[in-house]
């Protein structure tokens, strides 16, 4: 958005002094002369005061008019901005000079003499239009990066309505696949960058905002598992308003993420944040989505399930209709900043409210952030803060993950009779604990969060001498959450039906970050010398209070909660809802863990031709045992500017280089010291009858176990950058070879011992090898129309070798399905890998067939991890209108379908249950199996319109108050191209077994919404 800034202007007059002055000079002279010399005089500066109004407009060599340029009088403050086609107004004295300013172009002063037009031609500053990336403790040239970089300003961001920062950059990046667990506002996302290389150790990228790294830890809690299921927690990202984020910075390769040395394994996101530029100025957007459903199951409507047989329970309900919902959001965003050569700063408000598509969901979120820097002692030394508060207030429904065929809000939903009534007069109709009421899934239970979170940094640079500097950098993350979910007596499910229960989760985390660095610049003759030398040290402290109770003699869901809350204060026996101190327990939990490194880089350039990186990271953690406290993570890379060689032709090429790198980095995302014997007590829990409690007792959870060591994952990168056509056509190609070895895994441990588990390294080598594109094209590039399109496809192959043993894990539920999985861990296979019966159909009496035997098998490879990722943006500008079309694409993965398992088959249907019209006549028996088998699994890939932005910018011509007013309309998720039968095919359930990860199974997940967002930002 441009700027408009406001000042406060005075003249002075000194005609009075030259008056006085003129009086003494003739005195005595005659007053007659006197008189007619005052007079001149008089008449001569009054001309020379008079303000002249001068208009023009502000153009440059490519584009035309030039929107929000900076244009003030040479010596005073007084001045304007150009409007969005670049004119402008201004009064003047006469013989002033008129400076015009803007960002990516250069500074011009222009006398205006008698002049009332004046028309000004800005040439661009090559300085300032050289991208840089954010690269760790650092930015460089991106025509200078050895590494696999890609950055993403903001106007490559994904619009409309964005709940954490992951979403932004969905699709835009090669090789970074980004799938949404569920639908639910501010639920899960899964990131992976370059594939999925570790099993325990978590494989989503660190995160780095405004240099203060994250723990990746989830800040608030799951769901209790206990009546409804386990229920995840949720984003920990939720908290960074997407509207203070400037640039994200993704690094790739081990060359570029060892700098981050344990923790860069699966790749590094750098979140910069907004800084102020130019004079002070008021931002403003507001903008309203409105959200529905994409797709609702196919399932029999009253008069299908009456004709197939189906008990008539006399009523017509379209439960899909009763609980999905039209949502809407509603986003404020208020900004203020500015800044100078000496310093900067911003201050920024923000408030989302964002509903749900299902009954009572909501998400909303109160933010506050602050940036700033400013210079002192001729420069030297520049002091700078950054901060982001939120709080975020999450609405919950009881949809979960691993719920059995009684089913969750979602199951309930997709299973229950359409010829049943939703209420029986004022009562909600239900019936018996495996068939619930869907509606009385969200009338009768509550589930609120609350979380607070403070990420920020003080920090300090110095520079000693010239190109020696000095930074330090003081950094703290905090947050505080709390969960309350509360089930009335009243609500007929198994575990709460006549009970009650209520769950009180406290969640704190406090991470504190101390770094101290030198970084030296050097040019010596030919040579460029950049080196960088630091320390580090972070502090990773987490607690947890949970308190459960049962038996409650009242029906009121926040008497329930709030009584649970006072016996927490004055005494568990005053809790007056409570039938029974027995029926009310509490655990807690706290671990500190610390993180000590030594870094250094040092970036050498020959001559604008060769350029080599040389990284070493050394970190110590307390996760692990003495013999291995300390990783060691090496890289190292060279880029060759081809485009500088005489035997480049230089009419064809206007960039031209070959990187090639290689780098080890580490995984240390593992439990609390597993590597000493350590004994606990056992958490308590209230059993399913809600009247006993069982657990407790001190048992071991670790052996001793000094040797275990880091997970380490060593990669190499071969990478050309080009650009032709006169730099029209740009693009990256990247090969990379990911190779993770001494995987941290947890093992059953040998009977009999006082751990039923123990972690050890395995000596396996989960391989990771792709190859990416990306190009950017400049199809048109006119002053009244531009169009640019930007293109980027990734193809990864995941193997696990030298794997001893096998490890099941995707758990699958329904009813007859206790004890089943769909996924094995094994060598030779991706990770992940669907192990299941070959399906072959039904025989003559309806049951399943399995012609290669009744047993599970691996089928070929098939995996949940997709293949190829592809992404295609076209953005177009004509006159005040601008447009943006994204569309993104997954290929070449399955996804296993345990909705449809557990409840989409003639033996549900047989049970008096709803199903999808297919399953009636499909041959299948009503007593036949459901077996985990290829039948449930399909195809996943899909192609997708994810974004579609219409924008226009509001005429500014005579607007003394707006600088830029633009208009702009939204659409996501607004079509799916794909074969998948379920409700999307962007889906990943947590069915995790044994504390091993599933990925691609699709289990009653929150359904996906499409949105259309309509809004208006504002600068003043």
């Amino acid at each position: 958005m441009m700027n408009l800034s406001f000042h406060v202007f005075r003249r002075h007059d000194s005609s009075n002094a030259k008056n006085i002055a003129t009086r003494e000079r003739f005195a005595g002279k005659g007053t007659g002369l006197f008189a007619i010399l005052m007079i001149l005089i008089g008449f001569t500066t009054n001309a020379l005061a008079q303000d002249v109004n001068v208009s023009g407009k502000v153009t440059d060599a490519k584009t035309g008019g030039i929107p929000g340029v900076t244009i003030t009088i040479k010596g005073s403050t007084k001045g304007t901005n150009t409007d969005v086609e670049g004119n402008y107004q201004i009064s003047v004295p006469g013989n002033s000079t008129l400076t015009f300013s803007a960002i990516g172009y250069e500074t011009q002063d222009v006398a205006v003499g008698n002049k009332s037009t004046l028309n000004v031609t800005l040439a661009e500053d090559v300085k300032a239009l050289e991208e840089v990336v954010v690269v760790g403790y650092g930015t460089v040239k991106k025509k200078d990066a050895t590494g696999a970089v890609s950055a993403l300003g903001s106007k490559d961001f994904q619009k409309g309505i964005v709940t954490s920062p992951e979403q932004l950059m969905q699709g835009r990046v090669a090789g970074v696949q980004i799938t949404q667990s569920s639908g639910e506002p501010g639920g899960g996302i899964n990131v992976r960058i370059r594939g999925t290389s570790s099993v325990l150790g978590g494989n989503n990228p660190l995160f780095v905002i405004d240099g203060v790294p994250l723990s990746g830890d989830n800040t608030s809690s799951g769901g209790d598992n206990q009546g409804v299921g386990r229920q995840p927690a949720k984003n920990p990202l939720n908290f960074l308003n997407p509207d203070d984020i400037a640039s994200m910075d993704i690094l790739k390769d081990a060359s570029a993420t060892a700098i981050y040395g344990s923790r860069g394994a699966n790749g590094v996101v750098l979140i910069t944040t907004k800084r102020g530029k130019g004079k002070g100025a008021l931002d403003y957007g507001y903008s309203l989505g409105i959200s529905n459903i994409t797709k609702k199951y196919d399932l029999l409507d009253a008069a299908g399930y009456k004709a197939a047989g189906g008990q008539d329970q006399g009523s017509n309900t379209d439960w899909q209709d009763l609980l999905f919902k039209t949502a809407l959001t509603h986003q404020h965003n208020l900004s203020y900043g500015g800044g100078d050569a000496s310093g900067n700063y911003r201050f920024s408000l923000g408030y989302m409210n964002q509903d749900g598509i299902v009954e009572t969901s909501n998400v909303k979120r109160y933010s506050v952030g602050f940036s700033g820097t400013k210079k002192f002692i001729g420069d030297k030394l520049t002091i700078g803060s950054n901060l982001n508060f939120a709080n975020t207030q999450d609405t919950g429904v009881p949809i979960s993950e691993n719920i059995g065929f009684e089913g969750d809000l979602m199951g309930s939903i997709l299973k229950a009779n359409p010829t049943r009534a939703a209420y029986r007069g004022d009562t909600l109709n239900q019936s018996t604990t495996t068939e619930p009421n869907p509606l009385a899934f969200v009338k009768l239970s509550k589930d609120n969060s609350n979380t607070l979170r403070a990420l920020g940094n003080i920090n300090a640079e110095l520079e000693i001498f010239s190109g020696l500097k000095f930074k330090t950098v003081l950094g703290f993350d905090k947050s505080m959450s709390t969960r309350k979910q509360a089930y009335s007596r009243d609500l007929v499910v198994a575990g709460i039906e006549k009970i009650g229960r209520v769950y009180i989760r406290d969640v704190e985390s406090n991470n504190q970050l101390m770094e101290n660095y030198f970084t030296y610049d050097k040019e010596i003759g030919s040579v460029t010398l950049n080196a960088l030398l630091g320390y580090s040290y972070q502090s990773f402290e987490s607690g947890s209070k949970n308190v459960a109770a049962a038996n409650f003699r009242t029906s009121n869901l926040d008497l329930m909660i709030n009584n649970l809350g006072i016996a927490g204060t004055v005494g568990i026996k005053d809790a007056t809802a409570l039938s029974s101190v027995g029926s009310v327990i509490q655990n807690s939990s706290y671990t500190k863990d610390e993180l000590q490194s030594y870094f250094g880089r040092l970036n050498l350039g020959f001559g604008s031709k060769y350029l080599f990186t040389g990284t070493l990271r050394v970190d110590g953690s307390s996760k692990f045992g003495g013999n291995n406290k300390y990783g060691y993570f090496p890289s190292g890379a060279f880029k060759w500017k081809l485009v500088e060689e005489d035997f480049i032709p230089k009419t064809v090429f206007t960039d031209l280089s070959l990187r090639i790198g290689y780098g080890v980095t580490g995984n240390q995302a593992i439990p609390h010291n597993v590597y000493d014997r350590r004994d606990r007590y056992d958490g308590y829990s209230i059993n399913q009858g809600g009247d006993g409690i069982t657990g407790g007792g001190l048992n071991a959870v670790a052996f001793n176990n000094p040797d275990l060591r880091w997970e380490s994952t060593a990669a190499v990168n071969l990478g050309i950058d080009f650009s032709i056509l006169k730099g029209r056509l740009s693009g990256t190609v990247d090969l990379y070879n990911k190779s993770t070895k001494d995987l941290l895994f947890k093992v059953v441990a040998a009977q009999p011992a006082p751990n039923p588990f123990v972690y050890r390294n395995l000596d396996t080598d989960i391989q990771n090898r792709g190859i990416e594109l990306a190009l950017t094209g400049v199809i048109v590039d006119g002053k009244k129309f531009s169009w640019e399109m930007v293109f980027n496809a990734s193809y990864n192959k995941n193997l696990v070798k030298n794997l001893i043993g096998t490890y099941d894990t995707g758990e699958i539920n329904g009813q007859g399905l206790s004890g089943a999985f769909a996924q094995r861990l094994a060598e030779g296979q991706p990770l992940f890998a669907y192990f299941l019966r070959e399906f072959g159909g039904f025989d003559d009496n309806g049951n399943s067939l399995y012609p290669a035997g009744d047993f599970q098998t691996f089928l070929g490879g098939k995996s949940p991890l997709p293949k190829v990722n592809a992404g295609l943006t076209n953005n177009l500008a004509f006159g005040p209108f601008d447009m943006s079309l994204f569309f993104n694409g997954v290929f070449g993965h399955y996804l296993y379908s345990n909705t449809a398992n557990a409840f989409f088959t003639q033996g549900s249907f047989a049970n008096g249950r709803n199903v999808t019209k297919d399953v009636i006549g499909n041959g299948e028996g009503a007593l036949n199996a459901p077996d985990v088998s290829t039948r449930f699994l399909e195809k996943g890939n899909f192609v997708r319109l994810q974004n579609l932005s219409l924008g226009y910018r509001v005429p500014m011509k005579a607007n003394k108050v707006l600088s830029n007013a633009r208009i702009f309309v939204t659409g996501q998720n607004l079509l799916t191209f794909t074969k998948y039968s379920g409700q999307d095919p962007e889906v990943s359930t947590n069915k995790s077994l044994n504390d091993i990860p599933s990925f691609g199974i699709d289990y009653t997940a929150y359904p996906r919404a499409r949105t259309w967002t309509v809004g208006v930002n504002v600068s003043f």
